[in-house]
């Protein structure tokens, strides 16, 4: 039987499946089923025994890993893999590969493994060229998908040393053999994954490294860290990068450096321990700062503005101590990867277009000469854009610490933000190129001033640059010099290609659920199984979803007092747009007592008469007039009946169009953002047009220079929801009179957490009315509706005309200017 049994064991052994289905020819006799059945019994008995001694195995070491999804979509179960097989599923290639470059052990606490420990795994935890792996106390758990070992022996408490030089070693022994370096981060630190690996590919790690940020501890610490004069450590805090070299030399002896403990810095004292078993000192290397970047700003440090120089050359940030800035960081840090992309994707449109002239292809077609394609394949150059006539050219402006420009109302000015922010970003980013092989020439320029430049904006060609700059050349290797140097630059900031991307409150919108299946997928799919029944199939409709920004109620809220003239353009503008339009609208009239009651009452009642379902009411304040109060009162009685519409606080001197109304829609975001749009003002038309013109039959958008001007400073017209508007705590009621409580609201909303959308709306514009100035106002309501009323009478072309041909005026003036001085 033994001799049948092994001879029926090779015969299956070699001819693996096809001899298994040859014996499934022939029935067995009884006795070889014996036989099997007692081989399977003993397999099964080998195989549970195995599986309980693995079971009782893994519940007796010291470490375990909490359940979460691995990178590779991996459930993490504790329940049948180690914690380092867990780690090392799925990984794949050699030592250098860049799966197995590096492994970070990140510190952490069980307080920080749903907040910061997670966004570390979400953010550059996911784009790492290796593994991570979160280290805390015993205790810990988490139900957050993040690779865990919680340390059996081991608290959260601080200063974390026994944590760690206990995560050292079990990165070592599980897996020294798999990474070639080893990071030891903590979990209020950003990493660029990308500058790292970098960073690494450019040391050899078969020798003993210890990488990070050298110090001997601070003013006050010094000679109290029992250091030897030759000794340092790697600060903690901005990470520390052992090579396998050292990590191996250094783990072994992890209980003898916890048991000769000489301070509480736990960072002190791992320097100490490779010091004296790897042989080795933190790198002396100033570079080390600004690779390895610390703020001293403590917990405000990288919550403020991120576009700086030190920020774009680390590697390391440290520290991010509020974890949702962690995702800030990380969105900063992708939008310059786009950056990047972008450039890449230009230089590559410039070599075809370079190579195309190589080839001789013909060149492009004069309606294709503009194409962004053609623009976008030349290189840099001031020729781009070939002006046909005077018309056409481009005048330059002129800046140092102000700026210069010959089209604009106030000649000399103040840069404008954007423009400086601007002028950083090119400035940053020459200085990157003429430093980019510093380290192999030995020398490195530091910009020091713009002394002065020119610039225009093309719209063929982008931003053009001319700078001057002061800059300082320090030279570092052999003979060492400093000397202060100027060089002149011109730079082109292409335009790149248009991106559009449409949301609904700041969120994607919903897709339209559509199944789209030709005759030719669909017999694909079947197989030719179904055969000609394919044809009675149905192709689903297409399902048309309502757009939620177009489906959004506005509710006018109107204050009013008197005006009977000016009210009627309003809503017969309000019937036309709205209620013809059909448009999701209401309105509210908030009435104070006039002489022209009767009236208005009259124009709403025809109005209600010809649209009986128009949302149309109002709502009478027998008190002296007060926009702020009308506005609070109107906000308050629309909020009792409905909460879930957009308040768009409006004078009747408006007249709009109905893509301002969605773009209404689009920028007043329940809980996120309240719209306060920036209106075109028109001027006095008697100035503009001549005396002789028909004021009330132009075009109120017609927007330029000499029919009006952008009220940048104007707060008035605006959009919230109500809760937004309780927020913040509403209208100032106690204001009176003329202005002064748009900008009161517009401050609360700037000071809250609900964001400012502003921007002009060409579809807003504010129809010229001589401003009455109450002699009675507060002093600086008075002088603000002083400057309105000035602001609107005229442009500066047409003030100068005037002045030019009324000489006196000025004289008038002069002798005023005078007078007040003496005074």
């Amino acid at each position: 039987m033994e001799g049948r049994e092994q001879m029926l064991y090779n015969h299956v052994a070699d001819l693996k499946p096809r001899g298994a289905l040859r014996m499934a020819a022939r029935r067995p006799s009884s006795g070889e089923r014996r036989c099997l059945r007692a081989a399977a019994s003993l397999l099964l008995g080998a195989f549970a025994g195995y599986l309980v001694a693995a079971l009782i195995a893994s519940t007796s070491q010291d470490q375990f890993l909490c359940p979460a999804n691995g990178p590779d979509g991996l459930r993490m179960d504790n329940s049948t893999l180690q914690p380092e097989e867990l780690i090392l599923a799925d990984l794949k290639g050699l030592h250098n590969s860049s799966q197995s470059l590096l492994f970070v052990g990140v510190m952490t606490a069980q307080k920080y493994l749903d907040t910061r420990a997670k966004a570390v795994y979400e953010t550059w935890g996911r784009e790492l060229p290796g593994r991570m792996a979160f280290f805390s106390s015993g205790t810990s758990e988490t139900n957050q998908s993040i690779p865990l070992v919680a340390l059996q022996g081991v608290d959260d408490s601080y200063p974390p040393q026994k944590k760690s030089f206990l995560m050292l070693k079990y990165m070592y022994e599980h897996f020294g053999d798999h990474f070639e370096w080893f990071l030891r981060a903590d979990d209020d630190v950003y990493v660029r994954p990308e500058k790292l690996e970098a960073f690494l590919r450019s040391i050899d790690s078969r020798k003993p490294q210890f990488i990070g940020q050298a110090g001997r501890g601070s003013q006050e610490e010094f000679g109290l860290l029992s250091l030897e004069f030759d000794e340092n450590f790697c600060m903690g805090g901005p990470g520390v990068i052992m090579s396998r070299a050292t990590l191996a030399k250094v783990a072994p002896h992890v209980s003898y450096c916890l048991r000769n403990l000489y301070t509480t810095h736990e960072d002190v004292e791992l320097g100490r321990c490779v010091q004296k078993f790897a042989g080795i000192p933190c790198t002396w290397s100033y570079e080390m700062q600004t690779i390895l970047y610390h703020n001293s700003s403590g917990n405000q440090a990288f919550t403020g503005r991120l576009k700086y120089k030190e920020v774009h050359r680390a590697i390391t940030l440290h520290p991010v101590k509020q974890h949702k800035h962690l995702y800030r960081v990380h969105n900063y840090m992708r939008s310059m990867k786009i950056s990047d992309l972008q450039q890449q994707s230009l230089n590559l449109r410039r070599d075809i277009g370079h190579m195309s002239a190589l080839l001789g292809d013909p060149p492009p077609a004069q309606s294709q000469k503009y194409s962004p394609e053609t623009i976008m394949g030349l290189a840099p150059s001031l020729l781009k854009f070939q002006p046909k006539s005077v018309t056409d050219v481009i005048p330059w402006e002129f800046f140092t610490n102000a700026l210069y420009s010959d089209k604009n109302a106030n000649p000399r000015r103040r840069m404008e933000l954007p423009l400086r922010e601007g002028l950083d970003d090119v400035v940053r980013e020459v200085m990157e190129m003429t430093n980019a092989f510093s380290r192999q020439r030995g020398r490195i320029l530091d910009f020091k001033e713009v002394l002065y430049g020119y610039h225009h904006v093309n719209p063929i060609a982008g931003q053009e640059l001319v700078l001057d700059m002061q800059l300082v050349y320090r030279k570092y290797r052999g003979r060492k010099m400093t000397i202060p140097v100027r060089r002149h630059t011109y730079l082109q900031r292409a335009f790149s290609g248009l991106s559009i991307r449409e949301t609904v409150d700041g969120q994607d919108p919903p897709k339209t659920q559509e199944i789209e299946q030709s005759k030719e997928n669909l017999q694909a799919i079947a197989g030719g199984v179904l055969g000609p029944a394919y044809a009675l199939v149905q192709q689903p409709e297409q399902r048309v979803i309502p757009n939620p920004a177009k489906d959004k109620l506005i509710t006018f809220l109107v204050p009013l007092s008197g005006r009977l003239k000016t009210f009627h353009r309003f809503l017969s503008l309000y019937e036309e747009i709205c209620i013809q339009g059909r448009q999701a609208t209401a309105l509210v009239l908030v009435l104070f007592p006039s002489d022209e009651v009767t009236e208005t009452v009259a124009l709403v009642r025809s109005i209600q008469k010809r649209h009986p379902s128009a949302a149309i009411s109002i709502l009478p304040v027998f008190v002296p007039f007060a926009r702020g109060m009308a506005l609070q009162l109107g906000a308050a009685h629309v909020q009792a009946h409905n909460e879930d519409t957009i308040l768009f606080f409006v004078d009747v001197d408006i007249v709009f169009t109905a893509a301002s109304l969605q773009r209404i829609r689009l920028n007043t975001i329940k809980g996120k953002s309240a719209y306060f749009p920036i209106v075109f003002s028109e001027f006095d038309p008697h100035v503009v047009y001549g005396n002789n013109s028909d004021s009330q039959s132009r075009n109120h958008f017609l927007i330029n220079d000499n029919t009006g001007y952008w009220r940048n400073y104007g707060f008035g017209i605006a959009s919230a929801y109500p809760a937004d508007l309780n927020v913040v705590g509403g209208f100032n009621t106690a204001i009176k009179g003329w202005g002064k409580e748009d900008v009161d609201l517009f401050d609360k909303f700037v000071k809250s957490k609900i964001s400012v959308f502003r921007a002009a709306d060409p579809g807003m514009v504010h129809v010229f009315h001589i401003v009455e100035c109450d002699t009675s106002l507060d002093p600086q309501q008075f002088a603000m509706c002083q400057g309105t009323r000035a602001n609107t009478y005229g442009g500066s072309m047409q003030l100068s005309r005037i002045l030019d041909k009324y000489p006196e005026i000025l004289q008038i003036a002069n002798k005023n200017r005078v007078a007040a001085v003496a005074s």
